[in-house]
């Protein structure tokens, strides 16, 4: 059919005017323009795009801005408290100049509610994720009618300002989603409080959970206003190429992220609440948490804790109170407390141009000053802080490199009592007849040697118990060509360990112990003991012992794969261990605990299971060994306590540190964070992250609630590993390391959940030591080595939370 030539000019012209019209085809939106569900407007660099989406599994249908990448991650949501039922909803601009969203009627679903004083408006998204509404003639200009930047959700953008227009009363501030399929506004709020110095708080509902210093890091750059007009924060990228956001999750949690551009993954740089102590008023009215301390809170000089029962059982939130009254006598003064997060500001007076001396008088003269501070540390301190009442939420940054320090009030004789005593006691002890000092020498080592004795008579006695070789020094000495350092295999906590050969046919591994070892003749009868009665083929063998001059040997099988660490965890050996061989090395050590726990005849508590304390045969079989620190249970013990908290920092409960209390669900700790290094490669301990603070513990349960725990399996298992089984194992190590012990599984729960595909696990709960400050330099004797990790703190504006 030949085309009639009016048709064949205008067909093409039309589809012109359609290309033109069509809000896909730019980054703008016009008055008489549309846009309807599944058609966009993408910014001008392609880094965001706006339309329609449904969250998770929802339904719904809401308007929002997100990145145009991989995976698509929402950052704006226009009707987050009005969804739409179905596909029918629309975007565009009202007769008043506003941009409104209509559904299937036409009724308006979400409004920007900006006034019309635009002759020609135009809705455009800018290349930050801003939506901007202002007048078409003007698009080069800033001057905007209504952004979606004075309305976010629950991310902040670089640009983005967050906090107070005091001219015209508008506060910008991050809410939560309320799920992951609900982007209404959820349980958490962020926002920066005014009164006072500028503060930033998480909020849950009304309650204040923490408060937190603005952080610079290697990828933006943070900026605080704060003038007559206007109180509010930003953050600019450092470099053009890198993509973050910072966003408030449904757990509370504020993250930094940054895009991985080659997996197409977000990465957390940054995590709040970061500790126990980030939590708001952790250790009450006049009390300090140290997250390095245990326990965690301790009462400020000069204060007593309020209720003596609760701080007993580690609930610190009664806080402290003086144990003398102030009454602004002569002598008062002040003590330093150096790298603090200040007190909140209840009850407080500021002066930003007084110096730190004048700020010193001006609390002394005011009898009821408490405390005084630098309101502003940069540049040497400027500023006065003083507070009156009671002191909340004072935190110590251990470790950093934090300048803030607060000077707190205290009556003259609390003053004399940290200087010392005075002279006169000074003389009186220098004083003391020397004669007396070694007689009391005299009667301590009396008292030592006795007891060494009655031990010992006790060993004697006891050693007939048990069908264990009794083998003389001479033969040890000859079996290890006298304890050749060539011999040495291993070390032990408590000594070294040596190869030997008993005979031709015999190896043997020689555990000798040290002299200046933590373990005395109780810890190596109790281990003598209770490997002689047990018998299993994931428990370590003991072939005899020697007690001869002293010496406390103990003979055991030899292995000669030697331990488990000196395989995970070393870069090289690590490929060697293939999925399967790894999974039956966890099955073997559960097996072993359960063993333990349940079907011997002793029910027994390991109390220090490590990587290095898994030892492999021939065959990479695992043997749990080395049970020096063991207890046995008796009757219907559940729970013991102890005042002398033994192990392996990384690997001890909190219940444990914190409270000496152990049982088997201490031992389910050990084996959780066991796991998760055997699957990782890892240790917990002094585990580092480029991009947060947390231990593997951490790490492992933000990437399982991410959806990615798969990503913590070590490289050198990705040929190999089953994905479901390695994903099991993963879930059943997190329930084991949860913070309370009525959450963990028991073993026998443990070695079903790993042995079957068929059973249901439970959703795991935060781990116990979320982070790895949270047992740094902690006070225990320990058979572990010792890790230090700083997490480097530092502010850019003064913060009194």
């Amino acid at each position: 059919m030949k085309s009639h030539p009016l048709f064949t000019f205008l067909y093409p012209f039309m589809v012109f005017l359609s290309v033109l019209s069509s809000p896909n085809a730019g980054d703008s939106l016009s008055s008489g323009q549309s846009i309807s569900d599944g058609e966009t407007i993408v910014s001008s660099g392609q880094s965001f795009e706006l339309g329609f989406f449904s969250p998770g599994n929802s339904r719904n249908r809401f308007l929002g801005i997100w990145y145009k990448i991989t995976p698509e991650t929402v950052v704006w949501v226009a009707n987050r408290n009005n969804p739409l039922a179905d596909s029918n909803g629309t975007l565009t601009i009202s007769n008043d100049g506003a941009l409104v969203l209509l559904n299937q009627s036409k009724s308006v679903i979400w409004s920007s509610n900006s006034s019309g004083t635009l002759r020609n408006p135009v809705a455009q998204l800018l290349d930050s994720g801003n939506l901007v509404l202002r007048e078409n003639s003007s698009l080069s200009s800033d001057e905007y009618s209504w952004q979606s930047f004075d309305y976010p959700s629950d991310t902040l953008l670089a640009g983005m300002n967050m906090g107070w227009n005091l001219a015209t009363g508008l506060e910008r501030y991050l809410s939560s989603w309320k799920s992951a399929d609900d982007p209404s506004p959820g349980d958490y709020m962020f926002r920066l409080n005014r009164q006072g110095l500028p503060q930033w708080e998480i909020l849950l509902t009304d309650s204040v959970i923490n408060g937190t210093a603005v952080e610079p890091s290697s990828v933006s750059k943070p900026t605080l206003i704060n003038n007559a007009s206007e109180i509010y924060f930003t953050y600019e990228p450092l470099s053009n190429g890198v993509i973050t956001r910072v966003t408030l999750n449904q757990s509370g949690l504020l993250q930094r992220l940054v895009y991985m551009n080659r997996s197409a993954t977000w990465d957390i740089m940054y995590s709040t609440p970061n500790d126990l102590c980030d939590n708001y008023a952790k250790c009450g009215s006049n009390g300090f948490c140290r997250i390095n301390e245990a326990p965690i809170c301790k009462c400020l000089r000069g204060y007593t804790p309020k209720s003596l029962e609760e701080w007993d059982v580690l609930n610190w939130s009664s806080g402290c109170v003086r144990m003398l009254p102030l009454n602004c006598s002569k002598g008062e003064g002040f003590l330093k407390l150096s790298g603090v997060k200040l007190p909140n500001l209840i009850d407080f007076w500021l002066d930003k141009n007084v110096s730190l001396d004048e700020c010193k008088a001006k609390c002394l003269r005011n009898c009821s000053c408490v405390a005084y501070a630098n309101s502003d540390v940069r540049g040497g301190g400027i500023g006065c802080l003083m507070w009156f009442g009671d002191l909340i939420d004072i935190r110590e940054f251990h470790g950093v490199d934090y300048d803030q320090n607060i000077f707190i009030r205290l009556p003259a004789s609390e003053l004399d009592a940290i200087q010392g005593p005075n002279k006169k006691k000074r003389l009186i002890i220098i004083g003391i007849p020397p004669i007396l000092v070694l007689f009391i020498l005299a009667v301590a080592i009396w008292i030592i040697y006795r007891r060494r004795i009655l031990k010992e008579r006790g060993w004697r006695s006891g050693k007939d118990d048990f069908d264990l070789p009794l083998y003389d020094f001479a033969t040890i000495a000859a079996a290890t060509d006298n304890f050749s350092s060539r011999n040495m295999i291993g070390q032990g906590g408590f000594g070294p360990v040596y190869k030997g050969n008993l005979s031709v046919d015999q190896e043997i591994a020689v555990k000798r112990l040290s002299n200046n070892s933590g373990q005395g003749l109780e810890e190596f009868m109790n281990e003598v003991i209770l490997i002689a009665k047990l018998q299993h083929r994931n428990l370590v063998g003991l072939v005899g012992c020697c007690t001869e001059r002293e010496e406390r040997i103990l003979i055991y099988e030899y292995m000669p794969n030697g331990s488990l660490d000196h395989f995970i965890f070393d870069q090289d050996k690590s490929f060697s261990l293939t999925w399967k061989i790894r999974f039956d090395i966890v099955m073997g050590i559960a097996r072993g605990l359960l063993y333990l726990h349940q079907d011997s005849k002793l029910q027994i508590i390991h109390r220090d299971l490590k990587a290095s304390n898994i030892l492999l045969d021939a065959n990479l079989n695992p043997k749990i060994s080395d049970f020096g620190l063991a207890r046995i249970f008796t009757g219907d013990e559940k729970e013991a306590k102890t005042s002398r908290v033994v192990g392996t920092c990384g690997y001890m409960s909190p219940e444990y540190i914190f409270n000496g209390n152990f049982s088997v669900k201490s031992d389910i700790f050990g084996f959780g964070v066991l796991l998760l290094e055997i699957i990782s490669s890892k240790k917990n301990r002094g585990f580092c992250h480029p991009n947060h603070h947390h231990n593997l513990l951490g790490h492992a349960w933000l990437l399982w609630t991410q959806g990615r725990a798969f990503e913590i399996l070590h490289e050198s298992l990705y040929d190999s590993a089953v994905k479901s089984q390695v994903e099991r194992c993963i879930h059943v190590g997190l329930l084991c390391v949860q913070k309370f012990p009525a959450d963990r599984p028991a073993m026998s729960t443990v070695a079903s959940m790993l042995g079957s595909e068929i059973t249901v696990l439970p959703q795991p709960k935060q781990p116990g030591f979320f982070t790895d400050t949270s047992l740094e330099n902690y006070n225990s004797t320990s058979t572990g080595e010792d890790y230090h990790t700083n997490s480097a703190v530092s502010i850019t504006m003064p913060v009194a939370r």
